[in-house]
């Protein structure tokens, strides 16, 4: 993303801007290396009042948004919607259901697949309620019209969590990776728990058959979000793992050659926490270049980290600070063509007052000012603004906004020029 002048990289017919909502801004945030140029417009949102857990995914072309809505008698909707050329197309239902498990950090997804499918996932509350949840899943063959019968994911029924999913397309189906807590439950003939939560994967395939699950990591970090990705040489999937003396850093394992690597830590921070953050990781790549973003608290110093890997993952420069000195974390991340990682993170500013702020990094440690894009909360309800984009150098923003009298997903359009 290099140059001054903003020029979109597709053609918007502005009549899909709303008149009551446009906040748009320029901001030109030099005083680093390099100059972030951001230009905003908040723009409709398909999503109605009582929404939130918004999810952002795009197959090349085309934007979904997904969000979860409150219906009547206790229902909740999982609804999804395209981004056309004028605007947001209508809402369209993909579950609805009295049993969701509705949660601010652990959001459905909305995954474009192989051969135009659409892929769906939720949790689900089990007899057990609480903590007993599972991860279901459906796709969609006709752009999200009609939905497939929904599945468990896994093969565990144990009334433990199962959640916080990352995905990636793989040949010719779908990559799940997922949180399960079924180490937290007896075993069948009576041993005891062991108390840890595991990292495990599968693949679906377009025609909805399942492998067999993998065990990728057997004790992280309980409720920190996972996040993946495809380099040129295989996937990679980035989570808190959690050590016997409780440090919990972030580590990565990547599927080469059909076997998932022992995961190892993309930087050492050093953080024993004796409870989870609920704060995961973002990953992107782009051929062998690799970026993971993060928060940790190591030192008793709040901070947010982006740290490169030229070599798909496997091994990773220096970190680089890139928080303004008060983050909340709840990180995401987009990697440009130019090799700069676009991070987006909550910054506290006073209270429980926060903003969502996006900085430019690139692999040399170059850094541009931070630019402050909404404002937001430090709150549980503001949940994890997500980021998606639509073409070098235009990015869709979703987050949930709290300042209406009902939370609301909201959505902005954001066009990025590196210097």
């Amino acid at each position: 993303m290099t140059g001054r002048t903003l020029q979109p990289t597709y053609d918007m017919d502005r009549s899909w801007l709303s008149a009551s909502l446009i906040l748009s801004t320029l901001a030109c945030v030099g005083g680093g290396d390099p100059s972030l140029y951001v230009a905003q417009t908040v723009v409709e949102s398909p999503a109605g009042p009582d929404s939130g857990e918004p999810f952002l995914a795009t197959d090349g072309e085309r934007v979904y948004l997904s969000w979860l809505e409150a219906a009547d008698d206790d229902h909740h909707e999982l609804k999804m919607a395209r981004l056309e050329s004028d605007g947001w197309g209508a809402p369209t239902m993909i579950a609805r259901s009295d049993r969701f498990f509705v949660n601010w950090a652990d959001f459905p997804s909305l995954t474009p697949g192989p051969d135009g499918t659409l892929w769906a996932h939720w949790l689900q509350r089990g007899a057990a309620g609480g903590y007993d949840y599972a991860v279901r899943i459906a796709h969609s063959r006709d752009g999200g019209k009609a939905w497939s019968d929904p599945v468990t994911l896994h093969e565990d029924d144990s009334p433990t969590e199962h959640g916080f999913v990352s995905t990636f397309v793989q040949d010719d189906g779908v990559g799940f990776v997922w949180l399960d807590g079924r180490r937290y439950a007896a075993g069948p003939d009576g041993e005891p728990a062991s108390q840890e939560m595991t990292l495990r994967y599968r693949f679906v395939g377009v025609d909805g058959s399942m492998r067999a699950e993998t065990l990728l990591d057997g004790r992280v970090c309980d409720c920190c979000q996972t996040s993946s990705a495809v380099t040129s040489e295989g996937p990679v999937a980035v989570y808190r793992d959690r050590s016997p003396h409780e440090i919990r850093d972030i580590y990565i394992t990547r599927l080469r050659d059909g076997a998932w690597t022992e995961g190892s830590p993309v930087h050492e921070d050093g953080w024993e926490i004796g409870g989870c953050p609920v704060n995961g990781p973002a990953v992107a790549a782009r051929g062998t270049e690799v970026a993971v973003a993060w928060f940790t608290g190591a030192g008793n110093v709040a901070r947010v980290k982006v740290a490169f890997s030229q070599d798909a993952g496997a091994t990773f420069g220096e970190p680089i600070v890139v928080d303004d000195g008060n983050p909340e974390g709840r990180v995401d991340l987009l990697l440009g063509e130019d090799g700069s990682a676009y991070v987006s993170w909550l910054e506290r500013t006073g209270g429980e007052a926060a903003e969502v702020r996006l900085r430019s990094v690139r692999p040399d440690g170059g850094a541009s000012a931070s630019a402050p894009l909404v404002r937001s909360s430090a709150g549980r309800p503001s949940g994890f603004p997500r980021m998606v984009a639509r073409g070098e150098g235009d990015v869709i923003l979703a987050w949930t906004d709290l300042e209406g009298a009902a939370p609301q997903v909201r959505v902005a359009r954001l066009e990025l020029e590196n210097e």
